[in-house]
């Protein structure tokens, strides 16, 4: 979690605002991702409403990052999404969006609109966020969004949700106990959550991996779903062959990959952390699901990937 704005972040709002610009055949809609950017993303973000602009836009960053990038963020988004909305339809009541950067998950899913969401980014990402928050989005569709502001390398993460709110095992939050109130949009608030955690693994520690992941085990309740994106290992260190790893183009930037997982240790992994996985799929693996039924043969990654683990 960065302690400024990811040029990443603004890549992948970038990529979703593209596709959000599609008039046919599109697989998300994301209309709050061109007014978060700003600079010349935006201009490239509104320059994408003109179909010919669109299409050359596309090809060029495709042509530029073979790996596919661009298709894997949108494809990534959509497969969360539905995640999401699957997770709530089961009852969960709280959302967490952890690392929340330009996610507008919050704002643009009506499932996530009747449950408390906490966003959760380190402090000054999220100050960013909050004021384009606040210009975009209408008061009467953001009144159930609490921001809580961690730094997931020094900060407690469970103590923080608690503090702000958040219903975890062992009954309700501090903060509301015995208030017996309900917030604007809360449906039955408490209980399960599904917990997003979305890009941001590849960028930390195993060690702040290792300790995020438990304290989520430890402050859900039983049944809450975690979905989270991760790199495969081999990708990292050069052992697997995949083509078009774009892992010097984000070192470039500033923000070198610095984690991935093994897929075949995965399971077991969360295991040893109060978990069991429940879906592992790779961006390719959901580009063949929504975008080759609709004709677009876009490039995807096999090494980049999204699961959902449960929580015991």
């Amino acid at each position: 979690m960065l302690n400024r704005t990811s040029r990443t972040a603004q890549h992948v709002t970038l990529f979703r605002a593209i596709e959000t610009a599609r008039r046919r055949d599109r697989v998300i809609d994301d209309p709050y991702a061109v007014t978060f950017l700003t600079g010349r993303y935006g201009l490239l973000a509104r320059a994408a409403r003109v179909p010919a602009a669109r299409r050359g836009l596309e090809r060029y960053l495709d042509r530029r990052f073979p790996g596919g990038p661009r298709a894997s963020a949108v494809v990534r988004t959509r497969l969360i999404d539905g995640l999401v909305e699957d997770s709530l339809a089961a009852g969960a009541g709280q959302v967490v969006l952890l690392g929340a950067g330009y996610d507008s998950r919050a704002y643009r899913l009506a499932a996530a609109r009747s449950v408390r969401v906490f966003e959760v980014d380190h402090p000054a990402t999220q100050v960013t966020k909050r004021g384009l928050v606040e210009a975009r989005v209408p008061v009467e569709r953001r009144a159930h969004v609490r921001f809580v502001p961690v730094d997931l390398l020094r900060d407690d993460l469970a103590a923080a949700l608690l503090a702000a709110g958040f219903e975890g095992a062992g009954g309700p939050a501090a903060g509301d106990r015995g208030r017996g109130e309900q917030g604007a949009g809360d449906r039955g608030f408490g209980g399960r959550a599904v917990v997003v955690w979305e890009g941001v693994t590849n960028y930390l520690t195993a060690e702040a991996v290792d300790t995020t992941l438990r304290r989520l085990a430890g402050v859900l309740v039983s049944g809450s779903h975690v979905v989270f994106t991760y790199v495969d290992r081999a990708a990292l260190d050069g052992t697997g062959d995949f083509q078009g790893v774009w892992q010097d183009a984000v070192r470039r930037h500033g923000e070198p990959w610095t984690f991935g997982l093994d897929p075949a240790v995965l399971p077991a992994y969360l295991d040893e952390r109060g978990m069991d996985l429940t879906l592992d799929l790779s961006t390719r693996d959901a580009a063949d699901r929504y975008l080759v039924p609709l004709g677009r043969a876009e490039p995807a990654a096999p090494f980049y990937r999204i699961a959902r683990a449960e929580v015991r």
